[in-house]
C-alpha cells in the first residue's frame, strides 16, 4: 500500500491536475461552513486550536482572530510543490508575537483518507493540525475547490464567521501572502 502511495505521488508530479481537483476554478464560489471536524488526537493541536475536548467542533469554535484554511489533495502536484511555502507560512505565523495567539492555519485533505493525509503531513512535515474529508462532503459544501485552495476567514457576530479572502492556487511568498491577509482581515493585530 504504502508503496502504491508513493507511486501515486511520484505520477501526480509528470501528470498535471491528475486528480481533477488541480484546476483553476473563476467563477463564483458558495460556500457552506456548516460543518464539524473531528477534534485532533494530538492534544498539542487542540491546543493550538483552543479547542478542550476530544468532541467534535465547528470553524467558529476555533479560538482565532484569522483562521486560515488549505484545501489540498495529497495527490495534487502543485500541494506537493507548494508544502514547503506553506510550512514557511505557518512558521512565519508562531514566530511573529503579533500574529502567533491570533492566527490560525488549518488543512482539509479533499478525497483524501486520513491514511493518506497522515501520509502527506509526515511526507511534508506539516505542524500545524490537518484533517480528512474522505467522501468529500466539505469539499463539496465550499464549492468544489480546486488544490490547492485558501480560504481566509474571520469571526462575525451575525454569521459566526465571514470569509474576507479565497484564492485558488499557490500562495508564491509566504511572507507577502500573510501580510496581504491580514490587511483584507480589516483587523488590527
Amino acid at each position: 500500500m504504502r508503496k502504491c502511495l508513493v507511486l501515486l505521488l511520484f505520477l501526480g508530479f509528470l501528470i498535471p491536475g491528475a486528480t481533477g481537483l488541480c484546476e483553476p476554478r473563476n467563477e463564483p464560489l458558495k460556500m457552506d461552513l456548516d460543518f464539524s471536524l473531528p477534534a485532533p488526537e494530538e492534544s498539542a493541536h487542540r491546543r493550538y486550536l483552543g479547542l478542550e475536548t476530544l468532541d467534535p467542533f465547528l470553524l467558529n469554535q476555533i479560538q482565532t482572530k484569522i483562521l486560515i484554511i488549505e484545501i489540498f489533495s495529497m495527490y495534487c502536484p502543485i500541494c506537493q510543490r507548494e508544502a514547503a511555502d506553506v510550512n514557511k507560512m505557518f512558521e512565519l505565523i508562531q514566530k511573529n508575537p503579533n500574529f502567533k495567539n491570533q492566527v490560525r492555519l488549518i488543512g482539509i485533505g479533499a478525497g483524501n483518507s486520513a491514511y493518506e493525509v497522515n501520509f502527506f503531513k509526515e511526507t511534508y512535515q506539516i505542524e500545524f493540525p490537518l484533517f480528512s474529508d474522505t467522501k468529500f462532503v466539505i469539499h463539496k459544501k465550499i464549492g468544489e475547490v480546486g488544490t490547492p485552495y485558501f480560504i481566509g476567514l474571520k469571526p462575525d457576530k451575525k454569521q459566526g464567521l465571514e470569509i474576507f479572502y479565497s484564492q485558488s492556487g499557490e500562495i508564491v511568498d509566504p511572507e507577502k501572502f500573510i501580510e496581504m491577509l491580514v490587511k483584507a482581515s480589516g483587523l488590527k493585530l
